[in-house]
């Protein structure tokens, strides 16, 4: 069974001697671990029932969203488990499935528990059809899911109007002891015509595709991970920092910085506010505009808007 790789064959295998010793420094850490990222004061979910055409962009929480981009509804990596292991959900999701409209197509990143759920999207409404990355398209079939496609790096499709494609992450994946990188891992990149793009990076640690993602598109939003990135040195390969994900943004020349990957599991030693004041200080000491880095509360809709084609300058 094929194995994949990252670009540059950079490796993200573990000894159990680098586990045991991630363990045994955790028990010398105190975490505060009373800050929870916040929900929107009110439901703003009714918007996503009615919208027909205006592009609209809303974080479940993790590296969940659900996008509306030219008339049809979109879901990243839905996971609305209230466990992940034996730990708790930090946050309830910002909007619960039940309140969810009809999906149309579901984004797969890669296939670790935290961003592939089964149980969330067996209780999703709506026939969606589920772009996946290759050699994860065999777990769907299996379930009796048939509108699956799989996409390998660079791959595009076009559905309903809007152009889907696959793009690299530096990551891996496995669901069980037998299955270690059997399936591919990536991001996503949504365009329309008259509509804003949208890069949704999944998990993945820095490297150098952000810079060629920029290269290749001119993004309006990036949906960037920022969390589970402590111990750096265990960490280090597929989990960006704080202030690798805003060198991600500026290489990849996006208008727009949304953090995701934070606050719903705890992955790592890091904690959600570590993971927002880091990002915050970053993005000062280079003295980017305030505008272009939002910070979604859980359920908040975001009108999204179409920037100028013209990419944002390389830093």
């Amino acid at each position: 069974m094929k194995r994949f790789e990252n670009l540059d064959g950079v490796s993200t295998k573990k000894t159990f001697a680098d586990f045991r010793r991630w363990q045994q420094e955790r028990k010398q850490k105190k975490k505060d671990l009373s800050y929870s990222v916040p929900h929107v004061e009110r439901p703003e979910y009714a918007q996503l029932h009615t919208n027909q055409s205006h592009p609209l962009l809303a974080w479940v929480g993790h590296s969940t969203f659900v996008m509306q981009i030219n008339g049809i509804t979109i879901v990243t990596d839905p996971v609305w488990a209230l466990r992940m292991g034996t730990a708790k959900r930090l946050t309830a999701p910002g909007i619960t499935i039940e309140e969810m409209p009809p999906v149309d197509v579901v984004l797969i990143s890669h296939g670790h528990y935290d961003h592939l759920h089964f149980a969330s999207i067996k209780k999703l409404k709506g026939n969606p059809r589920f772009f996946v990355p290759v050699g994860l398209g065999r777990l769907f079939r299996r379930r009796g899911y048939q509108h699956v496609t799989e996409f390998a790096w660079w791959d595009e499709k076009e559905y309903k109007g809007v152009t889907f494609t696959f793009v690299p992450a530096q990551h891996w994946t496995r669901r069980t002891l037998f299955d270690t990188n059997t399936s591919h891992w990536g991001g996503w990149v949504m365009q329309a015509t008259g509509q804003p793009t949208i890069y949704f990076a999944g998990d993945s640690g820095y490297f150098r595709g952000f810079r060629d993602i920029g290269e290749r598109f001119a993004i309006d939003y990036a949906l960037l991970p920022i969390g589970a990135y402590e111990p750096e040195w265990f960490m280090g390969p597929q989990h960006t920092t704080p202030e690798e994900a805003v060198q991600a943004f500026l290489d990849c020349r996006a208008k727009t910085f949304i953090p995701m990957h934070y606050g719903a599991f705890r992955l790592a030693d890091d904690t959600p506010k570590e993971a927002l004041d880091r990002l915050m200080a970053e993005w000062q000491r280079r003295q980017l505009e305030h505008d272009r880095l939002i910070c979604l509360k859980l359920g908040e809709v975001l009108h999204c808007v179409t920037s100028s084609k013209e990419k944002a300058p390389i830093f």
